[in-house]
């Protein structure tokens, strides 16, 4: 045998030799071999990692926070449809923070004080707006008015801003997406994507279910006057509780 003929033999049956499915290449070889790792492996999240992760979704869309609680004083103060509205309105803020985490721009309110300071005073200051609102409104049938002057778009537009404006949520989603993310499986941006859409899935399932409940109630109460301001005034302290907090948290 010439010299070096054994090790590119050695180097040739292992660039021909197949992998397991999911093995990392690199990692097999060991240093003998000089080819890299596919990038264009396609994302694949096995089954249980998915259930696991939509498990702790519904879970913590279950949990009493400020995104549903939200949800549930808009459904009862203006129905049903108003409080799927909101719901979709957060979901599609829920989708910026994913596309957010996956493009690596969440890390900036991590990292950057004066970034996470703003956006958490804007939210804060469109929940008192909504505070306001609420101690000012009276009867039902101002309530009804003020409803039609609003709109589909404006509830919808609400639960965006509601959901985008509040840094918790991109931090959390930077903490929490990643964990379940693994390169091994293939681009960790579109398994952050696929994440993100089965948790806006249980957010849909349960502030659905919420307001659902939060608007069949509401339409009870609603039949009296008296009661439907202290919905009103109720919703007001609400707002303004969730905007000290958001207004008083840390990164």
């Amino acid at each position: 045998m010439k010299p070096g003929e054994g090790t590119t033999a050695r180097l040739w049956h292992l660039e021909r030799r197949p992998f397991a499915a999911g093995a990392n290449p690199s990692k097999v070889c060991g240093s003998c071999c000089l080819a890299p790792a596919p990038k264009d492996l396609p994302a694949v999240i096995p089954t249980d990692v998915l259930t696991l992760f939509f498990m702790t979704a519904l879970a913590l869309g279950a949990a009493p926070g400020p995104d549903n609680l939200f949800v549930l004083t808009q459904s009862a103060l203006h129905g049903k449809v108003a409080g799927l509205l909101v719901t979709l309105g957060l979901c599609t803020g829920l989708l910026v923070h994913t596309i957010a985490v996956a493009l690596g721009i969440a890390a900036i309110f991590k990292t950057s004080e004066i970034a996470f300071t703003l956006l958490k005073f804007a939210g804060a200051a469109f929940l008192v707006y909504l505070a306001v609102q609420s101690f000012r409104a009276g009867r039902a049938d101002m309530v009804s008015r003020r409803q039609e002057r609003l709109g589909a778009f404006a509830l919808y537009r609400r639960g965006i801003i509601m959901n985008v404006t509040n840094p918790k949520v991109a931090i959390f989603f930077l903490a929490l997406l990643p964990q379940f993310a693994d390169p091994a499986r293939g681009s960790v941006p579109l398994q952050i994507l696929m994440l993100g859409g089965l948790f806006i899935l249980a957010t849909v399932i349960v502030f659905g279910a919420v307001a659902l409940a939060a608007g069949e109630l509401g339409e009870v109460m609603k039949r009296s006057p008296t009661i439907q301001i202290w919905l009103n005034r109720i919703a007001g302290m609400v707002f303004l509780g969730l905007a000290v907090r958001l207004a008083v948290i840390e990164r």
